[in-house]
Order: structure tokens, then C-alpha cells, then sequence
């Protein structure tokens, strides 16, 4: 991991990078909670910037800080980085359950997850959360133009493959369909879509928002062989952001991922 981490920060270097709204002086994010143990993980676009921040784009400092920075490795810039940095860097990505977690964002995932008697908390600790792209944005993925989108897959590179055939992870689960568009992308594979009626969230002047399961598998990421088949998973909605998740639609998904997992867990 080491290897893989120091190759995501020597891209910092790149002049390039300022145009693709990077949080330059914040490190990239290899994972959410340790991969050594993790068989089960969850899969977003890229780390939120509130990772970093406060709800007032403060710098989180102390007991507060989520990951490091350039300011909390000593670092003026990311050229200056050596291995007892990295290993800190990893570090706070392993423990990141254990210290201050974005709960905001994770207690969901981890309820839908739970039916598969992992979590990314103590004392399971057998989840972890993934991202395509583990470079933070001072923007939302949304708001970032296609060509900022396509670059910052492209600066990625291998990262997520070599991190999956190097760990025990046995199902991924895509939160929302942006995740599993770009999934497709990187893989070359088409995921099985089905039309889940109890998950249709509820609207006033129409029938409502349709949900969607997708099923699948890989055993490659772009240039990386895995060592073994790893099953996919997703739902289109995004449980964090989608209007109107009801308490009925989130048990839902969660039963739905409980009986998929049974085949791999």
C-alpha cells in the first residue's frame, strides 16, 4: 500500500492538478477503515471535502482531524514526503472508524450493510468504504465539469484494482447510480439492472422516483487482474442525498443486500 500511495501523491505534483478542484493540501484517501480485515466495502465517487473541513472550510485540527494534511505532516508541499509520512498517512485511514468518523455520511451505509453482520465500526470492523477516486474536491462531483470528471478517473489510474486484489474483500455495494455509471466505465462490464418497486421513493405530483437494483462481478479493474471474483452490487439512489429515502425503501435495500451477500459472506 505504501507503493500505491506514494504514486497517488507524486500525481499531486503534476501542474495539471489545479485545474480539477483537488484539495491539494489534503492526502489522498487509500481507504475508510482497514482493508486487511474489511470482506465487505462500500464504493462512493470520491472523499467529501467535509473529510478536511469544517462546515465553515476550516482546516480540521486536534481531536477533529480525520486525515492528514500538508500542515500536520510538517510538509510545505508533497514533493518533501518520505515512508514515516506515508505510514501516518495509512495509518489514520485504517483507524478512521475508531477516531472521528463523518457519521453523517456513514451511519446510513453502515445500517444498509448490517444485515450482512459486518460493520465498519467495533468490534465487526470487517466493512470498509472505497471510493473511485481518492482525491478529495472543494466541490461536489455534480458540480465538477466532465473534463475535471474524466480526469481525475484517468489520475486514479489503478489505485482501486490493486487495492482489491491485494485485499479480502468479497462484495462490493455501489451507493448510487453516478458510482455505478463510472464503475461501468473502468471495468467494461454492464451490470444487471432490475426494477425494485418497494424501493420507488414517494412523489406528490407523480408516481414517484423508480429504484433500481444492478448485480454483477469482476474479476479485472482496468489494468489490474484480480486474484479472486469480487461480486457487485448497487442501488441507483443515493441514500445521503436522494429526496424523500424513506425508512421503508432503506430496510428495503438493507434486506435486499443481506440475501445477495449470503452467496459470498
Amino acid at each position: 500500500m505504501l507503493r500505491e500511495l506514494l504514486n497517488l501523491i507524486e500525481k499531486m505534483n503534476d501542474p495539471k492538478i489545479n485545474e480539477l478542484n483537488i484539495i491539494y493540501w489534503g492526502s489522498p484517501i487509500i481507504s475508510f477503515g482497514n482493508l486487511k480485515y474489511a470482506k465487505v466495502a462500500t464504493v462512493g465517487l470520491n472523499p467529501s471535502n467535509m473529510e478536511f473541513v469544517d462546515s465553515k472550510g476550516n482546516e480540521l485540527i486536534g481531536g477533529e482531524r480525520r486525515f492528514h494534511t500538508l500542515e500536520s505532516l510538517g510538509l510545505s508541499d508533497w514533493s518533501g514526503v518520505e515512508e514515516g509520512h506515508l505510514n501516518s498517512i495509512l495509518e489514520l485511514c485504517q483507524n478512521y472508524f475508531f477516531r472521528n468518523p463523518y457519521e453523517r455520511w456513514f451511519k446510513k451505509l453502515d445500517y444498509l450493510i448490517s444485515g450482512t453482520s459486518v460493520s465498519f465500526y467495533f468490534p465487526s470492523s470487517q466493512a470498509c468504504h472505497l471510493d473511485l477516486i481518492p482525491y478529495a474536491t472543494d466541490t461536489k462531483w455534480a458540480e465538477l465539469t466532465s473534463f475535471q470528471r474524466s480526469s481525475l478517473l484517468n489520475l486514479s489510474g489503478n489505485y482501486l484494482g490493486i487495492i482489491l486484489r491485494d485485499s479480502p474483500i468479497r462484495l462490493l455495494v455501489l451507493n448510487g447510480k453516478s458510482v455505478i455509471d463510472n464503475l461501468e466505465k473502468i471495468t467494461d462490464i454492464k451490470l444487471e439492472k432490475n426494477l425494485m418497486p418497494t424501493w420507488t421513493l414517494p412523489r406528490e405530483n407523480s408516481k414517484g422516483v423508480q429504484g433500481f437494483s444492478f448485480i454483477g462481478a469482476i474479476t479485472k479493474l482496468q489494468n489490474i487482474k484480480l486474484k479472486n471474483r469480487i461480486k457487485v452490487i448497487g442501488y441507483n439512489h443515493n441514500v445521503q442525498s436522494s429526496f424523500g429515502i424513506t425508512k421503508e425503501v432503506l430496510n428495503s435495500i438493507r434486506n435486499w443486500i443481506s440475501s445477495q451477500a449470503k452467496e459470498v459472506l
